[in-house]
């Protein structure tokens, strides 16, 4: 082959060239969202001064080993169950590649942001948070901040229709924020709520280890009723010196130490005078002169049974309205973010936690679900299980319709409850036999795939349903709840008084709980 002296001169100089100048300019749509999500409208421009912390997740060089430990390690019937991985070795599996860490500081150094000024990197390296203006982000990610109203909720939030990267970075970033995903824990659904009580009844002072579960209990739960239904009126926890359990609380929602102790006399005399442990987060608060609903649930029942193991109510600071004359720092950060790298980075972090809150997961963008599912898989990875409720809204909430412009109605799966890394906890009602509530959340994930160890049960359950509900559900997603308890009529103090409340908010803590002493 005869080559050209042009030709060998080019490559020539390629070969001793230093690499080509990246392409910052060259981008590609990294999320975007056909119509703007349900429940929100544009409320006006984001003003181009207003600065807030924008966060670069980074891919994560062995997520897949970190995954495939995880389900070794729970797995009953495998070698190596139980034999949790450190907070250090999880975070070394999670830790991007260099040329992932290279890359992303190249392009926020071509936008005048060096490394030394870089707010705060996860410990595992693989969230990196900046501090922002508006247009500054704008031009990083090629989009269009707007303000964002809820209707419903009033909350006022800063996001984008859709943003780009540089296809460079494409293999290196796994999602932005904040940028497409709308959720804020003040938009996003509770799962309990208030219930009449129809008359006015005595005192729970327990009943005997061998009785028969009380006819009471189908209408009325008690303290009383979730040990004798679930076997554990016996069982005294071991090891409270190391296990621990853990409940997130979000919204303002504070549980309330007076009424905890009012509960104990109710309903668990030998707990009176025992309390739970406060940690704040991302500026939360313990104000006692307002008791929540939800948070009392949570923190009464998960105190109760467990007695006398210790607990933890962590208590995160939520979003505050928007303010465009205010430009001090505030936080636009979405759900679980803060509660999560926080947790992650904590010295104590317990067994068991429970979480009561969820939005539809075609709300949340695929690639920010993943990112946030992978976040419970490292924590499942050092031993934690996180418990999350089914929703309280049957196979899908708020219109079941489509948001990718086609409309069409099919059941809508709920995220978190959607992750295959946590446990996913649907609610019954009555005794004697236990039935499924009518309003408890289940279904099929359209983002996850489902998991080998659910085959043979969805398998038979799907064969029973025959072509009943055919084309409305995903049947190779992710199926859940996993597992199911009690969740209607929760005796609960709120304020001195006794309250009747029910969704399966209060499921999972009772399952938690269940779990947590079995263990």
């Amino acid at each position: 082959m005869i080559w050209s002296a042009g030709i060998l001169l080019i490559i020539a100089q390629l070969g001793g060239a230093t690499p080509l100048t990246r392409r910052w300019d060259d981008v590609a749509v990294k999320h975007s969202w056909v119509e703007l999500p349900h429940g929100w409208e544009v409320h006006s421009s984001a003003p181009a001064d207003y600065k807030f912390d924008m966060r670069v997740a980074l891919k994560q060089d062995k997520i897949d080993a970190l995954i495939a430990n995880l389900w070794e390690t729970s797995d009953p019937t495998h070698e190596r169950y139980g034999q949790h991985l450190t907070p250090a070795e999880a975070e070394a599996l999670v830790a991007p590649h260099p040329d992932s860490r290279e890359a992303v500081n190249a392009w926020l150094q071509h936008h005048g942001i060096s490394p030394e000024n870089i707010a705060y990197s996860s410990g595992g390296g693989e969230w990196v948070t900046i501090r922002v203006s508006v247009a500054e982000a704008e031009r990083m990610l090629d989009t269009k901040y707007n303000v964002y109203h809820h209707k419903s909720s009033s909350e006022r939030v800063v996001r984008a229709l859709s943003y780009s990267l540089p296809r460079e970075l494409h293999s290196h970033i796994d999602v932005v924020t904040p940028t497409t995903y709308f959720g804020t824990m003040r938009s996003m659904r509770a799962t309990s709520f208030l219930q009449p009580i129809e008359k006015e009844e005595a005192l729970d002072k327990g009943f005997s280890i061998n009785a028969a579960v009380p006819s009471s209990c189908a209408t009325a739960i008690t303290i009383s009723c979730l040990r004798g239904l679930y076997n554990t009126t016996s069982y005294v926890p071991a090891a409270t010196n190391v296990n621990k359990l853990g409940v997130a609380g979000y919204l303002d929602e504070y549980a309330n130490r007076a009424d905890l102790q009012t509960f104990f006399k109710n309903y668990r005399t030998d707990a009176v005078g025992s309390s739970y442990t406060t940690v704040l987060v991302n500026g939360g608060g313990d104000d006692q002169n307002d008791p929540g609903v939800e948070a009392n649930l949570d923190i009464q029942y998960t105190t109760g049974i467990s007695y006398p193991t210790p607990n933890i109510y962590y208590s995160t600071g939520g979003s505050p309205p928007f303010n465009p004359d205010d430009f001090t720092p505030t936080n636009t950060n979405e759900p679980y973010l803060d509660w999560l790298n926080a947790l992650l980075n904590s010295t104590t972090i317990p067994q068991t936690i429970s979480t009561s809150y969820g939005d539809d997961e075609q709300t949340v963008p695929q690639d920010y679900a993943v990112k946030v599912c992978n976040l419970f898989a490292q924590l499942g990875s050092i031993g934690t299980t996180a418990f999350f409720s089914s929703g309280d809204n049957g196979v899908g909430g708020s219109t079941c319709n489509t948001n990718d412009g086609t409309n069409k109605k099919i059941f809508q799966p709920s995220f978190p409850a959607s992750c295959p890394y946590v446990t996913t906890v649907g609610g019954t009602t009555k005794v004697a036999p236990e039935v499924a509530v009518s309003f408890s959340g289940g279904g099929f994930s359209r983002y996850f795939a489902q998991p080998s160890f659910q085959a043979s049960a969805v398998s038979t359950f799907l064969s029973s349903l025959g072509t009943t509900y055919s084309g409305l559900y995903n049947a190779t997603g992710r199926a859940y709840p996993d597992v199911a308890a009690q969740g209607n009529g929760f005796r609960v103090i709120i304020g001195g008084s006794i309250n009747s409340v029910g969704g399966t908010s209060a499921s999972s803590p009772v399952s938690l709980r269940d779990l947590h002493v079995r263990d």
